[in-house]
């Protein structure tokens, strides 16, 4: 058992998104493994799961990563 508990550390004025809590939180009070940021105001870690949803809906339509029908790739 540890002693001392390491306490995540973050500067004042920087947002994140507890994924874990789904609250948005000033200077991180969660690990990183649960949180999305940093975010330079409360309203853009407010909406970061529709950041998320918007990025990763971008990413799945590119076709630089997709590959090519008939391209005979792995």
């Amino acid at each position: 058992m540890a002693l001392f508990k390491k306490r995540t550390v973050g500067k004042p004025g920087e947002w994140y998104y507890c994924l874990e809590h789904k609250k948005v939180e000033e200077g991180p009070e969660c690990p990183g493994k649960d949180r999305f940021g940093p975010y330079a105001s409360r309203e853009e870690a407010a909406h970061a799961m529709q950041t998320a949803q918007e990025r990763n809906l971008e990413w799945e339509t590119d076709p630089k990563w997709h590959d090519r029908e008939g391209d005979g790739g792995s």
